[in-house]
């Protein structure tokens, strides 16, 4: 497989185009992810903050509930 016949695929055709869309998003919320659960462990020793129920969270907070005990 040529360089050509790739480019072709990827920038010249829907399917390839599609997987590129699609490679960007997933790469895009991985590494939100991966942003989130480093930002919540560098912060992890500034204290609790009071959590309503309705805010939406990546992660489950069980290890808070663990240490309480």
């Amino acid at each position: 497989m040529s360089i050509e016949s790739l480019y072709h695929f990827f920038f010249e055709s829907f399917a390839g185009v599609g997987i590129l869309v699609l490679a960007g998003l997933v790469i895009s919320v991985l590494v939100c992810v991966i942003m989130e659960w480093r930002t919540r462990q560098a912060f992890k020793d500034r204290g609790e903050v009071e959590d309503d129920d309705d805010d939406f969270t990546f992660f489950d907070d069980d290890d808070d509930d663990d240490e309480d005990e």
